[in-house]
């Protein structure tokens, strides 16, 4: 008759743990990386970018690019209060949220930064990315001695 050994139960204890959590912790991740929910597709010598970003507005939106990184932020703030005109009364709750989100993306191939276009509309951000005509190479021939 063989002999368990517990080191091994242990091992495989701690195993089956953290498969467990990393189970878990997949429910806890946003949807989409950043929080932003975005489509890159490539048509007739462009990129085109778009991302849901409801509940903003266009000056909350930033698009920047960086060779050929893309980032998108947007950031806004909203403020509830009741008016009061009675200075008896006295105010128990002030309502504030803010929420931002970000999300960069690496292109797929350059583009011609200078002739970037971006739109926002009914909550989806689309932008169009001019890509680089490439030039035809012909090579070069090199003998070998």
């Amino acid at each position: 008759m063989s002999r368990r050994n517990p080191i091994d139960d242990i091992e495989q204890v701690f195993e089956r743990m953290n498969r467990e959590l990393a189970n878990i912790g997949e429910g806890f991740e946003p949807r989409g990386r950043g929080g932003v929910n975005v489509d890159v597709l490539s048509r007739d010598g462009e990129i085109v970018v778009v991302a849901d970003l409801p509940g903003f507005t266009s000056e909350d939106i930033d698009v920047s690019l960086v060779d050929r990184e893309l980032t998108i932020t947007a950031e806004a703030s909203d403020e509830t209060e009741t008016a009061v005109d009675d200075e008896s009364v006295q105010v128990h709750r002030r309502e504030r949220h803010a929420r931002s989100v970000e999300r960069r993306l690496r292109l797929p191939e350059d583009v011609v930064e200078a002739e970037t276009t971006a739109e926002y509309e009914h909550g989806v951000l689309t932008v169009t990315l001019p890509t680089l005509e490439s030039e035809t190479v012909e090579g070069t021939t090199i003998d070998v001695n």
